[in-house]
């Protein structure tokens, strides 16, 4: 997701965290045709939700030194990124937008480590990873309690697992994936599942959950809704949780009965 800045007349403007009552009313689209048409743009503008949620979660990266790591529904390989400087060995991001891998694919440091392929059906054997990150992409996705089980069957014994996601609280509120462009604007249609409803499909799936935390922006996050004219919007904002991220484990075959 991304927050709108003020552009030139006639430039694309993304929106991303649109605040409820906005004058235009955006289109609604579906993931797939919404990240093809937003890819291009995707990476231009400054980000309250990203920003927040690296915030929290940088400082809690585990040493990946020599581990095998992947980034599940890895848009334009913003984690990817990360990862691998955090000294993981194989670094692996897989998305279904052929267009947010072709951005993803302009990256030099990742350019060979980026596929299209199906979170519902990933292309890896078995036992292969020791820790995965699917950040802003769980509530786009039908049928994720699947995602839970493929990500069971290609992690390690005690691998960690984190997901990040637009807080549901944030989404009944009226928050949304958006963005603004020469077309106008577009919302990407898209359903947060409550913390304790990932939690019972990762557990279902071969998980332990270790952490799921609310996080609502703060200051840092500030400047960006003054540079994109929301600074009004942002006193209201920082009271409702707007990140929801979880920490699972990848339960061993004895903690799964079998």
């Amino acid at each position: 997701m991304s927050a709108s800045r003020s552009v030139a007349p006639g430039l694309p403007d993304t929106i991303g965290l649109e605040p409820p009552g906005a004058s235009q009313e955006p289109v609604v689209v579906g993931p797939r045709q919404g990240y093809e048409r937003w890819a291009a743009s995707y990476d231009q503008y400054p980000n309250p939700l990203i920003a927040r949620e690296e915030r929290y979660l940088m400082p809690l990266l585990p040493d990946l030194t020599g581990k095998d790591v992947l980034d599940l529904a890895c848009g334009t390989g913003r984690w990817l990124q990360k990862l691998l400087q955090r000294g993981a060995r194989l670094g692996v991001g897989i998305d279904y937008s052929a267009a947010m891998l072709r951005v993803a694919s302009r990256k030099a440091a990742i350019r060979a480590q980026v596929a299209r392929a199906d979170c519902l059906q990933l292309p890896f054997r078995a036992s292969v990873f020791d820790f995965a990150i699917c950040s802003f992409a769980l509530s786009h996705i039908q049928g994720w309690k699947q995602v839970a089980r493929e990500l069971a069957r290609v992690m390690k014994p005690d691998a960690v697992v984190v997901i990040s996601d637009l807080h549901p609280e944030a989404y009944a509120r009226g928050w949304r994936t958006g963005f603004r462009d020469s077309r106008g604007a577009c919302q990407i249609e898209m359903l947060p599942p409550a913390a304790e409803e990932i939690i019972l499909g990762f557990y279902s799936g071969g998980f332990e959950c270790l952490t799921h935390v609310p996080l609502c922006l703060g200051d840092p996050e500030k400047q960006m809704f003054g540079a994109t004219g929301k600074g009004h919007f942002f006193a209201e904002a920082v009271q409702v949780p707007a990140v929801l991220v979880c920490h699972f484990r990848r339960r061993c075959y004895e903690d799964r009965g079998s």
